[in-house]
């Protein structure tokens, strides 16, 4: 029996208001409507489905908040909100910071405080019970709840008003690739309902199960083997890509692209600002492809594009895009035609750190320059570490021609960060390890990775003094390049490595909790007590998205660019803007360096609020500098 259709509550709008609504729904579908048509019946020749998923783009539309419309309103007009300068992004999950919902709502003087304008609440939708089946929260259970120990949906709604009231912007995940197994379209079809069973991809026949092993890559090879889950009272398997309790969804199927359409438009009618899309490479599988970024997706992702401006445009799409350079920037679609509005900076970040534990800044020099050829419309998300691990994502093309080895150089990268190679005071773990492959992922905190753990721990003052201004460096650099920059909770404090998760059954066999645990609140008041680490990481931080947030050559129209010096530990960004140009300059080296200055004359340093007459520039290990010229 097919599944009823979403019942939006009727509307307490007046009759003016709705009329009103109604008319600027009408004209932000007919600029999208021929093409979303087009599009959806591409896909699934199904007009009965498409006029459905009409109606119900109507009916969530006149079911939004008065306040969310309003928004909406306003920043169809700014065009680009999110690229606004003063955005900045702070990541958290919710228990971790403040135990619930309302517990972050409380919290908001303290983010203010930490300048954020973008609050990133990890996944809080319901899931499992046994957290060991819930991977950190992208095993949903039910869209439309949040998971009880957090709060309610009405929780999550207050806390939008509360936000928007004070000028911050609220991202979630939506995970759309797969459900829990305890979903209730999954319990349906391991009851053998065909209706649920069409919405995920059953196979019995051994010959297809081993075509897909043969042509499709393995997300996790070592703790999550293999495609298909075996289901002994079907007889069957399903398809599960990353856990076995993760059932794959199918997108050629309506019902679930509309299904889940719904769910987005419900959780966007919750308040939510940005909707980061999960693992989206992945959500169309096709028999003899590798069932990754294969054309339908991006037909997916651009559908819900104009989805999204008709019923809510005020909301912004990020997806999480983890594949090589070449396959990201295409999930920007075209200008006439454009898909997310967002990107996370994947390859930037692996090889920041990469360049970390080198020395050598010629490949990031290279990313940067690939990525200012870009249009100037695509936005990236910028930064240093998230809530996953860190994939060494690089080019290895390129590695080899300068005589660097795949396997021999992520060997490295892992002992180098591990802190088993000589001079490295970095601290942290592997994440799914593959003793085949000798392939492995990392974990750590920024503050661990820098050596703050390793300086605490021995009580060495001038080894703090080192690992603090690494630290202190790799933001600068963040925060110079273009884009939205987003920083994990609590490395505002320097927090380090969480090992208690080694303790916990449930999460003992995931590395990634070394980096997710309790926010450390026993901290925040060291922001207060001078010379102390949070104290120095905390006001460093804030005078840098300070300078950043009102400096003209900061702003997202400025012109960014990788400047060549011959020093190949140093990286030199040149940002311009209104005849005025910012040299922001840092030592990738532990040791320090005579910088010369394009040409001897007087310089403003953004950081000091001086002017000087220089021609070249000291820098200590690890050391940075913003010059302004031209003013």
């Amino acid at each position: 029996m097919p599944a009823k259709k979403p019942q939006p509550k009727k509307s307490k709008t007046s009759k003016r208001a709705v009329t009103l609504d109604a008319g600027a729904f009408d004209r932000r579908l007919a600029r999208h409507h021929d093409e979303l048509r087009w599009l959806y019946m591409e896909l699934y020749d199904n007009g009965d489905m498409f006029a459905e998923l009409i109606d119900q783009m109507r009916c969530f539309y006149r079911e939004r908040p008065a306040d969310l419309r309003a928004l909406d309103a306003s920043r169809e007009i700014h065009g680009t909100w999110y690229r606004e300068q003063k955005m900045l992004g702070m990541q958290m999950y919710i228990d971790n910071f403040a135990g619930t919902i309302k517990g972050v709502e409380e919290k908001i003087g303290y983010l203010e405080r930490c300048g954020a304008t973008c609050i990133h609440l990890m996944p809080f939708l319901d899931t499992p019970a046994d957290k060991s089946r819930s991977d950190g929260g992208y095993a949903v259970s039910d869209f439309r709840r949040v998971r009880p120990d957090l709060g309610t949906m009405d929780d999550l709604a207050h806390l939008a008003r509360t936000c928007h009231e004070r000028g911050i912007s609220l991202c979630m995940d939506f995970v759309m690739n797969h459900t829990s197994e305890e979903h209730e379209w999954a319990r349906r079809a391991r009851s053998g309902e065909g209706e649920y069973m069409s919405r995920y991809f059953f196979e019995a026949n051994p010959a297809v199960i081993e075509q897909y092993t043969r042509d499709v890559p393995q997300v996790f090879p070592t703790t999550a083997p293999g495609h298909f889950t075996y289901l002994p009272e079907l007889g069957q398997s399903v398809m599960t890509q990353f856990y076995p309790y993760q059932w794959d969804l199918n997108y050629r199927n309506p019902r679930v692209f509309n299904e889940m359409m719904y769910n987005f438009l419900y959780l966007a009618n919750q308040g939510m600002d940005i909707i980061r899309l999960d693992a989206v490479p992945y959500i169309w599988k096709q028999l003899g492809t590798n069932c990754r970024n294969l054309p339908q997706v991006h037909t997916i992702v651009r559908m819900m594009r104009m989805i999204g401006e008709v019923v809510c445009p005020g909301i912004a799409l990020l997806g999480e895009v983890v594949m090589a350079p070449a396959e990201v920037a295409p999930y920007f679609g075209i200008p006439e035609k454009p898909e997310c509005h967002m990107l996370y900076n994947v390859t930037t970040m692996a090889t920041t750190w990469h360049t970390v534990a080198t020395r050598d800044t010629r490949l990031l020099r290279r990313q940067l320059e690939a990525i200012s050829s870009l249009p100037s419309s695509y936005t990236f998300l910028n930064y240093l570490r998230c809530h996953d691990d860190i994939g060494w994502g690089l080019d290895y093309p390129l590695l080899a021609a300068w005589g660097q080895r795949e396997v021999a150089h992520k060997r490295y990268l892992n002992e180098y960060f591990l802190g088993d190679v000589p001079g490295s005071m970095s601290r942290g773990a592997l994440y799914n390890a593959d003793p085949v492959t000798g392939d492995a992922r990392f974990c750590g905190t920024t503050a661990s990775m820098c050596g703050i753990e390793v300086a605490g721990f021995e009580g060495d003052a001038m080894k703090m003094d080192v690992a603090v201004q690494l630290d202190v460096m790799l933001h600068a650099y963040m925060l110079t390049q273009s884009g939205m920059p987003i920083i994990y909770s609590g490395d505002e404090l320097a927090q380090v490595n969480d090992y208690s998760y080694r303790d916990d059954p449930e999460k003992a066999e995931d590395s990634r909790y070394i980096h997710r645990g309790a926010f450390p609140w026993d901290l925040v008041d060291n922001i207060d007590v001078e010379g102390s680490v949070q104290q120095r990481v905390f006001d460093a931080l804030r005078l840098l998205e300070r300078v950043r947030c009102i400096e003209p050559l900061f702003s997202p129209d400025a012109r960014l660019r990788p400047k060549d010096y011959s020093d190949r530990a140093i990286l030199w960004l040149v940002r311009e803007c209104g005849g005025e140009t910012l040299h922001a300059v840092f030592n990738f080296s532990d040791m320090p360096k005579t910088v010369w200055m394009p040409e001897a004359g007087e310089y403003v340093d953004l950081l000091a609020g001086e002017r000087e007459d220089i021609a070249t520039v000291e820098l200590p290990a690890w050391g940075f500098f913003w010059k302004k010229r031209g003013w």
